[in-house]
């Protein structure tokens, strides 16, 4: 092991960036940005989502060839010449870069790169964004799924898109066994034979029908194995907004008031832990309305990862959690400012995946780096159970 050295004294010397497409978990494109140094090569993928907010970064500038074609012919030279030794430092690259590419180029670009000045600092990439952490994100997954990530059954599925379980387990291997275990119910009492997106079941049934079969999984968990269960939704109702609430199982339109009544029932009748998305991508309003409820209110297309959307949600005090999707931004430096903002506000921090995932495993580090309080990774695939793989490295080096 090379002898350490302070970070002042440290310009880490880049011989390769390489941009180059690769396929998600859905078969489609996205981009593979690799930094080689002389410590090795350093790899990020970015994800892509389906269920994606109005006020999403634009995933590339131009298009995924445009931009790869952008970091191809960034020379290494060039990037070297800015000295870039501590994450504050990436505000330099973004000023190369600034409008060239687009943000899932900019995540994986920068991503790599801290994955190698990490390494640089003979660290884990969580260890060089913070150094020290008190607590690891609790896991949220995916048991069962509708809306936009799903194809549904003989035409039909829930209108809500995550259906979700975060369990009260003292450890990460603790909370991944639990939510196996309800992977595992929910396909018998489901008899699905298909997954989604997300990996999570697909089925039928309506979603009240849906929670019904969550609350009897929390039950048969809680007999079996004394262990404890919370049960959470992401509705994604931007999904199925048009002017109102566009329903098709059953089918029914709700007015916006309606939306909101609608949602207070599920809380309270389904004793709700968790509600993302609960109302569209505009309404700051009825999300003030909501997060008066018990519950943990959670903004995602409505924040969209972006300061000045977080800081007016804030001011309206419209939630209590916010989704934190680094390619919705692009810029690790927004995405650090965000969480910021959040936990100043006491407002609850949710680093999550995206539909269209591959086996990197970076937010992992960064759920734990930023001090995140939960991460949504999903609970089946490889392409979900990587993030969880490499929380429980991290959870098992802490402890050494």
């Amino acid at each position: 092991m090379r002898k350490k050295v302070d970070i002042i004294n440290i310009k880490m010397i880049i011989k390769k960036v390489i941009a180059k497409r690769v396929k998600d978990s859905r078969g489609e494109a996205t981009i593979q940005i690799i930094v080689q140094t002389s410590d090795g090569k350093f790899k990020t993928s970015a994800p892509s989502g389906k269920s994606v907010g109005k006020y999403e970064a634009k995933p590339y500038a131009r298009d995924l060839n445009s931009d790869i074609s952008i970091i191809n012919n960034l020379n290494a030279k060039k990037i070297n010449s800015l000295i870039i030794k501590k994450f504050e430092d990436l505000t330099k690259l973004e000023k190369v870069v600034k409008n060239k590419i687009g943000a899932n180029s900019l995540f994986a670009l920068e991503a790599s790169l801290l994955k190698a000045l990490a390494c640089e600092n003979e660290k884990e990439l969580w260890q060089f964004l913070e150094g020290k952490t008190k607590k690891l994100p609790r896991p949220i997954c995916n048991i069962i799924g509708g809306g936009v990530h799903s194809r549904g059954i003989k035409g039909k599925k829930p209108d809500f898109q995550e259906f979700l379980f975060i369990s009260n387990a003292k450890t990460i291997e603790g909370c991944i066994k639990v939510n196996k275990i309800a992977h595992r119910f929910a396909y018998k009492l489901l008899r699905s034979q298909k997954k989604n997106d997300e990996g999570a079941w697909e089925t039928n049934r309506s979603n009240e029908e849906v929670l019904e079969i969550m609350n009897v999984i929390k039950k048969k968990i809680k007999k079996k194995f004394n262990e404890n269960l919370v049960i959470g939704i992401d509705a994604a109702a931007s999904s199925f907004f048009k002017k109102t609430y566009n329903y098709k199982n059953p089918k029914r339109e709700l007015s916006e008031n309606k939306q909101i009544e609608a949602i207070k029932g599920l809380i309270k009748g389904y004793n709700l832990y968790y509600v993302e998305d609960p109302l569209n991508e505009d309404d700051f309003a009825g999300f003030k309305e909501l997060n008066k409820e018990k519950c943990f209110i959670v903004g995602d297309d409505l924040t969209v990862t972006n300061p000045k959307r977080l800081k007016k949600a804030i001011k309206m005090k419209a939630i209590n959690g916010v989704i934190v999707k680094p390619n919705q931004i692009g810029s690790l430096l927004k995405v650090k400012e965000v969480i910021a903002l959040a936990k100043k506000a006491g407002i609850k921090t949710i680093m999550s995946h995206r539909s269209g995932e591959t086996e990197d495993d970076t937010i992992a580090d960064l759920g734990v780096g930023f001090g995140c309080d939960f991460i949504k990774t999903g609970i089946y695939g490889l392409v979900r159970e990587s993030k969880l793989k490499r929380l429980v490295k991290i959870e098992k080096g802490l402890k050494r």
